[in-house]
């Protein structure tokens, strides 16, 4: 059946989500018909907002909805632009005096809770049919057999063209029991309209997936259909609501073409919204003028070279490939492809973004880059100033006029005034909410020194309104808002340690203390089962500086805090036992856990009961341990150092001189025991300069990066000590400063030494030198 007049006067245009040409269908087909009724696809809750929705907002817009139980929460976006058939339909019905309705279920119906763009595209449904398509039409993906079926062509038989496109890939496709449901859905809406109307025209506009299930369900003489079970009153099918105890919302939200983009990674029914905008404007054969034009300031603006010889070629290329191509105009991969062809002179490592329907991968080509952001536009929507806005969105003013916060300062903050206190937890609660507006670019982090201040500066973002109203659906205020994330994170989080000791750290800075008591519980509990020693030890340092830090967060020495050390003490002694790879390389991530074992030991032991016996114990033996990695063995001795159990350091550096040990182990050493070596184990300088020095070329060279690592534990001024030992021992006089500068890297010296030996040799074998230096 064609998308003309049904029987009954209904009339089925199955559509393009986002496509200038369906959107020009729809627009003709209400002012040819004039209905009594405009049915669309769209949150059916939304009915009663048809004069909020319709205010004269700037488009791009979207309809946020979000909703939150005990289990889930789910949030959907439905957005709008210019040439979404779906906003013509409703503009363009209302124009015509007809009765607007939305027909589909609502957006966090559990029919819907796959998708995050009610208006995404389809086509994963129907892949295969695609696939065939697009290989018997010679195109790479459905953006370019859209473009060459519909977007360019001509509108004569438009209609006709996308039903027979349509009921192709339906009749392909079976539809799962979410479909089912919105369509026998919809298919209640039509039936009412129909009879209501009493034989006046009906429009029903709606994807193009749903378009022929619908015909079917609404195909009887009455309009009952075949599995309606019979005829219906002539009210409106309910809504559904919420179940007891969810909260749900949807509010309008400002959209932007960024957002819209499928190059970006969005759900979206079509890539590159401002080349579809000019198609919607001013036609495809201008579009494509002006797609050229874009690309070419946007290339010039960031200094790259386009000159008229080259816009000429690439014209000129894009003609030959819609001529080629079958295509009365050039379509966006003809001047895609032609532009390419003129201005990218080298090789391409990656298919080009619009041959894969893709995202753009890293290391893309820079101009394949401007020329996908040329395409993609800037235009963010804005609303209309009657929109009403969820209550968030005023409590986030109310809270940053109360901390004399104006979104364009630099905030400046002493963590030890009360005031500043306040203003810092709310900065930060707004960055766990994903509000833009103020970076942080420094204050208190974890397993660094205890800061007392704190710098955050301006961030102005165009979609600050659109965040903050969809953080609104965690709830009215600030406080209930980022209470309720927090809650869905730790959920979410499960027994990953390591992000649960993430989310304690920013509950804290947040000032949310019963929320860092549930994710304490949380890690505690998971504690006991972690195999992953790294992520034990962020753990167990984020716990040990809140447990320290009384001043800043006003959680020093609690007791869940306490227990959550002393098992992750001895938890990570166990697994440091377990660890058995004695060629692994160096893993600062799990010398960072035995940092925080021993900053844990040395400076909440006296105090939690962490008897030092017990980790010198572990230290001593896998230090001894040849099964052990070379960094965890030197680790081991320097934790036995650091809780004052002197070693012979000297002594047992020898034993791992190998040069592809020395320097991972010296590593786990420094890790633990920069302090005790920098402060004068002159011995341990000494052995380790006399091993350096005995060492080949080659040896240096493999021992060269591990060393590099090795001492990169140590800071500036530690360093300097280093260098001033090694400099006495040569009978230097050099300034420590220029031994840690040098002007070419070190490998590259390294390999040049080696470079120099060879060819010593070379020469010495052949009787041409004779190794006494002339």
């Amino acid at each position: 059946m064609s998308a003309t007049e049904a029987p009954g006067g209904v009339t089925f245009l199955g559509v393009r989500h986002h496509s200038p040409a369906c959107a020009r269908l729809v627009a003709a087909t209400v002012a040819r018909l004039r209905p009594a009724y405009v049915l669309v696809e769209g949150p059916a809750d939304l009915n009663g907002r048809m004069d909020e929705l319709l205010l004269d907002h700037e488009l791009p817009i979207a309809v946020f909805t979000a909703h939150r139980d005990g289990t889930r929460r789910y949030a959907s976006w439905s957005p709008f632009c210019a040439y979404s058939p779906e906003w013509v339909a409703l503009t363009a019905g209302r124009e015509a005096g007809a009765q607007l309705r939305f027909i589909d279920l609502p957006a966090w119906h559990p029919a819907l809770s796959d998708r995050a763009n009610r208006y995404a595209d389809a086509d994963q449904r129907y892949a295969e049919a695609v696939r065939r398509l697009c290989a018997t039409l010679a195109v790479d993906n459905v953006d370019a057999l859209w473009d060459h079926l519909f977007e360019i062509g001509p509108d004569d038989g438009l209609a006709e063209r996308l039903d027979t496109y349509f009921d192709v890939l339906r009749g392909e496709s079976a539809a799962g029991e979410d479909d089912t449901a919105r369509e026998a859905y919809m298919a209640r809406w039509v039936r009412a309209a129909r009879r209501r109307a009493a034989g006046r025209p009906v429009l029903v506009v709606t994807g193009g997936f749903h378009r022929p299930a619908l015909v079917r369900l609404t195909a009887g003489p009455d309009g009952t259909g075949p599995d309606s079970g019979g005829p219906e009153e002539d009210d409106w099918p309910e809504v559904p609501a919420p179940a007891s105890g969810a909260v749900a919302g949807s509010y309008l939200v400002p959209y932007s073409f960024r957002r819209l983009d499928a190059f970006v990674g969005y759900q979206s029914g079509m890539p590159s919204p401002a080349y579809y905008q000019r198609v919607w404007e001013d036609g495809p054969s201008r579009a494509a003028e002006a797609l050229t034009e874009a690309v070419a300031a946007r290339l010039r603006t960031r200094r790259q070279p386009v000159s008229t010889a080259d816009l000429i070629a690439a014209r000129s290329m894009a003609g030959g490939l819609a001529r080629l191509r079958g295509h009365a105009h050039p379509g966006r991969v003809d001047v895609l492809d032609g532009l390419v062809s003129a201005l990218v002179t080298d090789a391409l490592d990656q298919p080009l973004p619009w041959a894969t329907r893709g995202t753009l991968a890293p290391g893309a080509h820079p101009v394949v880059v401007e020329m996908v952001a040329a395409l993609s536009g800037d235009r963010v929507g804005r609303l209309h100033p009657d929109t009403p806005l969820p209550p968030l969105v005023h409590d986030v003013d109310a809270e940053l006029e109360r901390h004399r916060i104006d979104g364009h300062a630099t905030v400046e903050l002493d963590l030890t005034d009360a005031d500043d206190l306040a203003r810092s937890r709310l900065l930060h609660r707004l960055r766990l909410l994903d509000v833009p507006g103020h970076t942080r670019e420094s204050g208190p982090r974890v397993g660094a020194d205890a800061l007392l201040t704190e710098r955050w500066s301006p961030a102005p973002s165009a979609d600050r309104l659109a965040r903050v109203i969809e953080a609104g659906g965690y709830g009215p205020t600030v406080l209930d808002a980022v209470t309720a994330r927090i809650e869905e994170r730790v959920t979410l989080i499960g027994a990953d340690v390591d992000a649960l000791a993430t989310t304690l750290f920013d509950t804290a800075l947040a000032g949310l203390p019963e929320h860092s008591a549930r994710t304490l519980t949380a890690i505690a509990r998971a504690a006991g089962g972690v195999t992953d020693l790294r992520a034990l030890g962020r753990a167990l340092a984020v716990a040990l500086a809140l447990w320290r830090h009384d001043r800043l967060l006003g959680s020093a020495g609690t007791a869940p805090l306490g227990a959550l050390i002393i098992a992750a003490v001895r938890r990570a002694l166990w697994l440091v036992e377990g660890v058995r790879a004695a060629a692994a390389p160096a893993d600062p991530g799990r010398l960072t856990a035995l940092v925080a074992v021993r900053d844990a030991v040395r400076h909440a032991g006296p105090a939690l009961g962490l008897d030092p016996a017990d980790a010198l114990a572990v230290a001593g033996r896998v230090a001894a341990d040849a099964a052990a990695p070379p960094d965890l063995r030197g680790a081991a001795l320097g934790l036995a150092w650091s809780l004052g159990d002197v070693p012979d350091a000297a002594r047992a550096v020898r034993a791992v001189a190998a040069p592809d040990t020395l320097g991972d182990w010296l590593g786990g050493l420094f890790a633990l025991a920069r302090e005790e070596v920098a402060s004068g184990d002159a011995a341990l300088l000494t052995v380790v300069d006399e091993l350096l020095a005995s060492m080949g070329a080659h040896d240096f060279l493999v021992a060269l990066p591990a060393l590099r690592q090795a001492f990169g534990w140590f800071p500036p001024r530690e360093r300097a000590a280093v260098a001033r030992h090694v400099q006495a021992l040569h009978g230097g006089d050099a300034p420590p400063g220029d031994l840690l500068r040098l002007d070419a890297d070190p490998l590259l010296v390294a390999a040049a030494r080696a470079v120099e030996e060879r060819v010593d040799a070379v020469l010495t074998r052949e009787g041409l030198w004779e190794g006494d230096g002339t």
